[in-house]
């Protein structure tokens, strides 16, 4: 009995120490905790493709936070100088500003594909590791008329 529950035990703890990567809301989990971006890559450092395409996300993630910024700053600026002063508007700076915003917009819709899929590749891998994919594990408690039972199925 005691070779049972503790047969019981290691199977259990192997399939909790998974490191599964839930991507719910822009926000990263581990077995239902909350983790930061900088965790995410280290974990994901077991899988350079995966960890590749994580960096490549937030690389645009940048980027796009960056045009955006810049478009909205120069359209902003234009439009405060257009108002005050006599000066003919729409400027140059409008319209790259504009064209800044605009190029922003595919390259932070991109991003969360790449996070998407960095965390599916990583995850499979992780499953893989483990031998998850291979085993169809199933616990069931039972009874019978010489009593009750634990039954494992892999």
């Amino acid at each position: 009995m005691r070779k049972l529950i503790l047969l019981l035990i290691i199977v259990l703890s192997q399939s909790s120490f998974s490191q599964e990567i839930n991507l719910i809301k822009g926000k990263y989990y581990v077995n239902g905790k909350q983790i930061s971006s900088r965790e995410t890559r280290q974990l994901l450092a077991s899988n350079l493709e995966a960890l590749s395409l994580f960096k490549s996300a937030k690389s645009q993630e940048s980027t796009g936070g960056l045009l955006i910024a810049v478009g909205g700053a120069a359209v902003t600026v234009d439009l405060v100088i257009g108002l005050v002063s006599d000066v003919k508007y729409p400027s140059v700076a409008t319209y790259s500003g504009v064209v800044a915003i605009l190029t922003a917009i595919p390259l932070l819709s991109g991003k969360n594909k790449k996070i998407k899929e960095a965390i599916d590749l990583y995850n499979k891998d992780a499953a893989k590791r483990l031998g998850l994919n291979d085993t169809n594990f199933e616990l069931h408690i039972i009874a019978d008329q010489n009593g009750y039972g634990i039954q494992i199925q892999f």
